[in-house]
């Protein structure tokens, strides 16, 4: 049965524009990002309520109020984060709760390989732009909190609206398609079943 996070998860995604919330911090690992003591659960359902879990509660489940989460002046789909994001161990489960609190972009200078491959397999676009490009973003987004950037998956561009910078990103062509059209694996397979079966029959 297809459940609610993974219908809101499988939307195409064409065009994007939104603001941001900024985390500039390097090296934030898997762990920071869901922390392994809600590994147990092997369904998606409810990973969003728990990201960043240690910096965003206190050990008494209060909000930390100036953890960037927590505050009600940033919002937005597109999460900006700091140098060499992801890295750690390859839980897929911080995929799904960076998905599962409603981050669709997440932008930054250098992703953790295994991270950035379960983030495209759960329909989270992973930018990687230039250091430079990302600083002056940071910057945009802390003089304005409402800074818009707008992220172009058909024609592989990022663009901070405040300054009108753009930068061309890449991304592997199969998984375009798979966010294009909103199809995880399995589907991309039924979708071609009928190219499968006659490349099964041609090579019997």
């Amino acid at each position: 049965m297809t459940t609610l996070i993974q219908k809101i998860m499988k939307q195409k995604f064409d065009v994007i524009t939104s603001t941001c919330v900024p985390l500039p911090l390097e090296n934030v690992d898997t762990d920071q990002i869901i922390p392994a003591r809600f590994l147990k659960a092997t369904d998606k359902e409810g990973f969003g309520a728990n990201l960043f879990r240690d910096w965003r509660y206190d050990k008494q489940g209060n909000p930390i109020k100036d953890f960037v989460l927590n505050d009600p002046s940033y919002g937005g789909v597109i999460l900006v984060a700091g140098k060499n994001f992801g890295s750690g161990s390859s839980r897929e489960h911080a995929a799904w709760a960076i998905a599962g609190y409603g981050f669709r972009v997440v932008i930054s200078s250098f992703f953790a390989d295994i991270h950035k491959n379960n983030e495209l397999n759960n329909f989270v676009l992973p930018v990687v732009v230039s250091e430079d490009f990302l600083q002056e973003l940071f910057a945009s987004i802390e003089k304005d909190h409402q800074t818009q950037v707008r992220v172009d998956l058909p024609n592989q561009t990022v663009t901070n609206l405040a300054t009108g910078r753009s930068e061309r990103f890449e991304i592997n062509g199969y998984k375009k398609h798979c966010l294009e059209n909103g199809l995880d694996d399995v589907d991309f397979l039924v979708e071609n079943r009928d190219k499968v079966a006659a490349w099964e029959a041609a090579n019997k």
